[in-house]
């Protein structure tokens, strides 16, 4: 089939020709910034009214044995999903269970030392009245997260963290939004809250984050370097033919020398060998050979500090020392490669 020469050229202009398109007599990215904002007042509200009963819940979180349980119905479920898997991942261990089936069933996953945070955009959603029932019978800490101030679940909450009067983005008021968003915030919040009351540590997180870029980020020294037989180590006595041998053998192009308490005095590497090659090199005693105050790092460091300093110092390797100077270890630019910090 023929194409006109004027379709042909407007197809060639491609997208970028043609006007943005319009709904309604607003574009489509005159909306997205609508929705954005609207969820951003949503959280300005939320920050502004919070108040009192947010340490409250986060005492109650706090002081439970157990675990915490996030429930919730619909979007306010997905909610109470991502917010549980947060709690997890940041110290303190959590667990959804769906107010619907916890009528038949899952309320056996709730036990005595737990506490309860649970989700209702209106207070009012009637799969609650289970969870609410027993949470009250067995003393279990229930915290309501509502806009319903008055609602069952807040009447019957030891702590509510109401949300804030703020509009939903959709057009008709009815698509949960900004109070999702609301309510997301209000998780994170108390995740972090939780966090830094307990202390959680870079390497807390790590033991939950083993796997991908996270766990990569947070590996340390001790992780990944060489330890006992594998650290290439001389006395400074030892002759230089003494110091080749250990080269060769550990295949790290450097060794390490240390005085007789382990302390770390001095490093001799190949290029040190190639610099004093001469008849006599290997009879000579390392002290005289050896480069002292040797770049070192600690064992709690974490790993891409390692690979940082020696990019910086343009060296391959480090030696791993304690707070006295003792040499407990060995990095080399490989294994931080191979463990995949970069």
């Amino acid at each position: 089939m023929a194409i006109s020469r004027t379709a042909a050229a407007a197809g060639a202009a491609g997208p970028a020709s043609e006007p943005p398109p319009v709904r309604g007599g607003e574009t489509d990215l005159a909306v997205a910034r609508r929705v954005i904002r609207a969820e951003i007042g949503g959280l300005e509200s939320l920050a502004a009214t919070l108040g009192g009963s947010f340490a409250t819940a986060v005492d109650l979180c706090a002081a439970a044995r157990g675990r915490i349980i996030v429930s919730g119905v619909g979007k306010s479920g997905h909610v109470a999903h991502k917010i549980a898997a947060t709690l997890a991942s940041t110290g303190t261990p959590a667990q959804f269970v769906h107010a619907g089936e916890a009528s038949h069933g899952d309320l056996g996953m709730i036990g005595a030392e737990d506490a309860i945070l649970a989700l209702s955009n209106s207070g009012e959603t009637t799969e609650f009245a289970d969870i609410i029932a027993y949470s009250r019978r067995f003393g279990i800490p229930l915290i309501a997260v509502t806009s319903g101030a008055r609602s069952t679940l807040a009447v019957a909450a030891d702590a509510v963290l109401l949300l804030p009067p703020a509009p939903e983005a959709c057009p008709m008021g009815l698509a949960p939004t900004t109070s999702t968003t609301v309510m997301m915030a209000l998780g994170d919040a108390l995740a972090i809250a939780l966090l830094e009351r307990r202390g959680f540590s870079t390497a807390d997180f790590r033991l939950f984050h083993p796997g991908g870029m996270l766990g990569r980020r947070l590996l340390r020294v001790l992780d990944i370097m060489h330890v006992g037989d594998a650290v290439p180590l001389v006395p400074p006595a030892a002759r230089m033919s003494e110091a080749v041998l250990t080269m060769s053998a550990k295949s790290f192009g450097c060794v390490g020398v240390t005085d007789a308490e382990g302390r770390l005095v001095g490093i001799v590497t190949d290029g040190d060998l190639r610099r004093h090659m001469d008849d006599s090199l290997l009879s000579r005693a390392v002290e005289e050979i050896m480069h002292v105050s040797p770049k070192t790092i600690g064992s709690a460091a974490l790993a891409a500090e390692a690979l940082g300093l020696m990019n910086r110092t343009a060296i391959t390797s480090l030696f791993v020392v304690d707070d006295g100077g003792i040499a407990i270890g060995f990095l080399h630019m490989h294994d931080c490669l191979r463990a995949g910090v970069a």
